[in-house]
């Protein structure tokens, strides 16, 4: 436990190192995010294999976007589909993607998933150190919003973290420590919390 709080405290201090990008296009990007607006534009959409409500990404960190489609370009993440639409994209047009997603904020309450939300409470301290109270406050901008994301969403995203298939180190050592159990617990809190995130259907 003291050497994962080790390595996400010095992972968080090389992050908030780097240095600043130049501001990106939200408007650009809002006619580049059309192609993306077919799965993440449905609210509630489902993606087929395996089940889960494809991620809100209205109102969620510019930076981590852009992380996330590198990841995908990169392979550190596996969705074929996801894979495709990234490889496609070049750099400014990933920026321009995450300005305009990261500007739409809607407050708005969670969702209770299959677990125990208090018991995913309690376990969540770890989980605080990085992504906030709530989850709603990341500590670097390249850390997602947890809070009111969609719970299949992310017991699927832990459940990825355990099994290897989303490749990043603080949170394969983290997972690997959860059951199943723990997972949907954690889901459901984070799921319940109140949030700026949205299904973008201004588009």
């Amino acid at each position: 436990m003291r050497t994962l709080s080790s390595i996400t405290v010095g992972l968080a201090m090389a992050l908030a190192a780097l240095p600043l990008q130049a501001a990106n296009d939200a408007a650009a990007g809002r006619s580049a995010a059309a192609t993306c607006m077919g799965c993440h534009g449905a609210p509630g959409f489902r993606n087929a294999y395996p089940a889960f409500k494809v991620p809100k990404l209205a109102g969620q960190q510019e930076q981590y976007l852009v992380v996330a489609l590198k990841s995908y370009q990169a392979g550190e993440r596996i969705h074929p589909t996801m894979q495709a639409q990234a490889g496609a994209l070049d750099e400014a047009t990933i920026g321009n993607i995450a300005a305009y997603l990261g500007n739409l904020k809607n407050s708005g309450g969670g969702e209770l998933g299959d677990g125990d939300a208090v018991a995913g409470q309690a376990k969540a301290q770890l989980c605080l150190s990085c992504h906030g109270s709530g989850g709603g406050k990341p500590l670097t901008p390249q850390y997602p919003i947890l809070a009111g994301q969609y719970p299949d969403y992310l017991a699927h995203t832990l459940g990825s973290y355990k099994s290897g298939t989303r490749n990043n180190p603080i949170m394969k050592g983290f997972a690997a420590a959860l059951s199943d159990t723990d997972i949907q617990d954690l889901a459901a809190y984070f799921a319940s919390q109140p949030s700026e995130l949205s299904t973008p259907t201004d588009w």
